[in-house]
């Protein structure tokens, strides 16, 4: 039987958007189940529903204010008396956000998020304040607690917050402010803690790896911070058996940092490259300060040193001046490089972006008719290589067993990284969800793979 106390600490979680927002989700879990919350899963059992919202892109915005206004409803009830929104959306729209929803009771932004448990313990007290806003975004330290929302052996590790870039399609900055690195040695403390938990895979993230430590240098010259040292670090106390970074931008693609991921067995080969295009015109309009020939060249320096590496892009179609040439020129270079995994994003208009202003916006038609081709042109790549992958050998990590059936397995290669890319589905053969096993591959998909044990 329930008390009356702990019915009311009873709270629900929706996080949306990237893992980095995930991450800010899981300090909240921290927080809130050390001062006696109790995380439920589902809604209709909580007192306190806490939404964290995703602001980038039009469709994340819409898909977060949809979820507010679905999970408002439940106040109708009479039991949900706290529906707490924040996140990304609502740093960025602050004062607009709270006026346009009425049905929301606390609004908080990426710099306050840590202080979830005495916001709602100060509103139970009879604290009329409804907005908590601040900048710079909170980063992480040592002493902050954090609850892994992940299966048991897989978690994300977070290096930075912010971003030094000004991408001209980009509002992070707009959002989550300049580019913030956590020590080294508090990154190591945490990768070391939870692989003791039992976390066999370290997803690294940030808004670009390859800034890492920039700041830090920039205020001291001597600071140890840097991509290199972080994955040696990573690599050598860590305890993970596979460490995977994601989100590395071209121009920080270096001989050092590749030569360290080939030598090194619990570095996956798997760069997550966002491109956005490969025109020099339009690269520029993008404010990437890339060219076409230096973003070759980083490709080229992986895939000479790795040949079988697993490289993941994005790019955005339909940026304001993109033409029907520099678009097949976009389509020739993927077709060229092949490579494994690409997403492909239609450009939102963002307000106070740069790009929102300039001249020649693109038909939402067109944006469209072009993201269909370029997804059509890798689905053809994408399974020409998994084709290519029928007979080997490769090592999986199991993740559980198939949402369709309990008779298969499901785990992934070192090439699938989790809820970006396809799985592999295992047919034959007993594993224990965490362990990572020998599959032989015997079908594949666009992007599913199936094998069986060896």
């Amino acid at each position: 039987m329930k008390t009356e106390q702990q019915e009311k600490k009873n709270v629900h979680f929706v996080s949306l958007g990237c893992p980095k927002n995930l991450v800010d989700t899981e300090i909240m879990l921290g927080s809130l189940s050390a001062d006696g919350y109790k995380v439920v899963e589902n809604a209709d059992e909580a007192e306190t529903v806490i939404v964290n919202t995703c602001g980038f892109i039009e469709d994340s915005k819409q898909e977060s204010i949809e979820t507010i206004l679905n999970m408002s409803e439940m106040k109708q009830s009479g039991k949900l008396k706290n529906l707490v929104v924040a996140g990304c959306l609502t740093q960025r729209y602050k004062d607009e956000l709270v006026e346009s929803l009425p049905e929301a009771d606390v609004f908080i932004g990426s710099g306050q998020f840590q202080n979830i448990s005495k916001i709602l313990e100060d509103k139970k007290a009879g604290s009329t304040e409804k907005k908590f806003f601040h900048l710079p975004t909170y980063l992480q330290e040592d002493s902050t607690p954090r609850i892994n929302s992940q299966p048991r052996h897989r978690a994300y590790l977070k290096i930075s917050e912010g971003c030094k870039k000004r991408c001209a399609f980009c509002a992070i900055p707009l959002i989550r402010g300049n580019l913030q690195s956590r020590t080294l040695d508090g990154v190591i403390s945490e990768g070391k803690l939870l692989t003791a938990g039992g976390v066999r895979e370290l997803i690294v993230i940030s808004h670009d790896f390859t800034d890492y430590g920039w700041d830090l240098k920039k205020k001291n010259a001597e600071a140890k911070e840097s991509p290199y040292e972080l994955l040696d670090r990573l690599s050598t106390e860590s305890n993970a058996d596979w460490i995977r970074v994601l989100y590395l931008y071209p121009d920080g693609i270096d001989e050092k940092v590749v030569s360290l991921i080939r030598q090194r067995p619990n570095l996956v080969n798997y760069f997550d490259m966002p491109l956005q295009h490969i025109n020099d015109r339009m690269l520029k309009l993008m404010n990437r300060r890339m060219t076409r020939a230096e973003v070759e060249a980083a490709l080229g320096e992986i895939r000479t040193q790795i040949p079988d590496a697993i490289v993941r892009t994005q790019f955005i179609v339909g940026f304001p001046g993109e033409t029907e040439e520099a678009f097949e020129e976009l389509l020739g270079f993927i077709e060229e490089q092949k490579f494994d995994r690409v997403g492909c994003f239609m450009y939102s208009q963002e307000e106070d972006t740069k790009a929102a202003s300039l001249p020649n916006q693109v038909a939402d038609e067109v944006k469209k008719e072009r993201h269909d081709r370029l997804m059509a042109l890798q689905q053809q790549i994408s399974f020409q290589k998994h084709q290519d992958m029928i007979g080997k050998t490769v090592s999986v990590l199991v993740e559980g067993y198939s949402e369709e059936t309990e008779l298969l397995l499901v785990g992934r290669y070192f090439g699938q990284a989790p809820d970006i890319d396809g799985v592999t589905y295992i047919n034959d053969g007993q594993a224990n969800v965490g362990e990572i096993v020998q599959v032989k591959i015997t079908d594949a998909h666009d992007y599913d793979l199936v094998g069986t044990i060896v």
